[in-house]
């Protein structure tokens, strides 16, 4: 299988590690949940954790909650609800969600409040191994300890400044060696829920919680991690800097996928704008296998606007699919159709850095196939193949 690896943006062969493969995906900040950009990013990885499976790879799939942030403490005094209660509403929202559009749920689903040990375990490995710093309560990373910091983005100084800005870092702290130092641990705000640590009451940084999650529960080194492509710089970047000089291991990270940006009217699908499309409105009106459709119609690398036209096209496709999958098995006795050359188009297309529009399109012919080759055919055992591949590989329920 080729994937294309977002360190280099090389297309390289992947293989598992003694027929496994560990991949983590960056989860939800849950205070508003699930937009298409949410279901585009977890829909591309489900359908990837889908054809790895079928390809008889042993799988284990992690996937976080960020349930303390600072969008969090905002949106919950918004709408006057405790941290607590806000995280819990919209994660269940999210995997009701996610569980409506008919997703395999990740093996281990870690709350980043339930690793605050962890996660002060690793920022004292920093400090004690000189790539971290206290001061008044709250613990940095020292980007200029690490010159390798960053490349994964392939950013300079000045520019990772900037872009770490606009996503929430705090260059005029005055507790920071450098504007770009980024908090392991943050300490104790009035107001804000705490946890202890060595260097007093506090709560974890952002970046740190993922590396606690993904090495307690994959290792070392993790043979797949994602996330959308907003997370390249700063959340990998400071992710794969602390990890590697914490654990000592290089690399990090395999295979590094991340999925491009869902848009509206050209403009990127946001919590923060409010352009959004959420899934249980989508879901409202349609049934899951047409938002899945439409959702794999685009490469997980390339951005895309959400489009209705395209969307009731991607309804009318899973309306032929269906009808062609549950129909009848055609002329017993004929001969029989053969779905051979469209299996080999469907599973080509995902060996090739999971080309999902071009696996909907050999489905969508296959389907065309069955329905046009009833009158003469025998067409059971390719209606079979029709269900096999988009039932255990692209997560579709065929339901009228």
């Amino acid at each position: 299988m080729l994937l294309t690896n977002s360190l280099g943006m090389r297309k390289e062969p992947f293989t598992p590690r003694d027929g496994h493969v560990g991949i983590y995906v960056c989860g939800v900040t849950p205070y508003d949940t699930t937009h298409a950009g949410h279901a585009f990013t977890y829909i591309s990885f489900d359908v990837l954790i889908r054809f790895l499976r079928y390809r008889g790879v042993r799988v284990t799939y992690v996937q976080n909650v960020t349930d303390i942030d600072d969008d969090i403490l905002r949106k919950a005094k918004q709408v006057g609800l405790t941290w607590l209660e806000l995280g819990r509403q919209e994660t269940a929202r999210f995997r009701a969600d996610m569980d409506a559009l008919n997703w395999i749920a990740p093996d281990h689903y870690p709350l980043a409040t339930e690793e605050i040990p962890e996660i002060v375990r690793i920022a004292t490995g920093l400090i004690e191994k000189g790539f971290a710093y206290v001061k008044n309560g709250s613990v940095y990373y020292e980007v200029r300890k690490d010159p390798t910091f960053g490349e994964l983005a392939g950013l300079g100084y000045d520019e990772a400044l900037a872009i770490a800005n606009e996503r929430g870092n705090y260059p005029d702290d005055p507790n920071k060696r450098d504007p770009l130092d980024f908090v392991l641990w943050q300490a104790a705000q009035p107001g804000e829920p705490t946890w202890s640590s060595p260097w007093g009451e506090g709560r974890p940084g952002w970046h740190i919680e993922c590396s606690a999650m993904s090495t307690r529960y994959l290792g070392a080194t993790v043979d797949i991690h994602g996330g959308g492509s907003d997370l390249i710089f700063p959340h990998h970047s400071c992710e794969t800097a602390q990890t590697e000089r914490y654990t000592g291991v290089k690399p990090f990270v395999r295979c590094w996928m991340h999925s491009a940006m869902v848009q509206l009217d050209g403009v990127k699908m946001s919590k923060s704008l409010g352009n959004l499309v959420m899934a249980r409105d989508v879901l409202a009106r349609a049934p899951a296998d047409a938002m899945r459709l439409y959702l794999s119609n685009h490469h997980y690398r390339q951005a895309w606007d959400w489009r209705e036209p395209e969307f009731n096209q991607a309804r009318a496709w899973a309306g032929a699919i269906a009808a062609a999958a549950n129909g009848p098995d055609g002329a017993a006795g004929r001969a029989e159709l053969d779905a051979g050359p469209y299996r080999s188009r469907f599973l080509n297309a995902l060996d090739d850095d999971l080309r999902t529009p071009d696996a909907v399109a050999a489905l969508r012919d296959l389907a065309t196939a069955v329905g046009a080759a009833r009158p003469t055919h025998d067409v059971t055992a390719a209606r079979e193949t029709l269900r096999d591949l988009g039932g255990r590989i692209l997560g579709l329920t065929f339901r009228e």
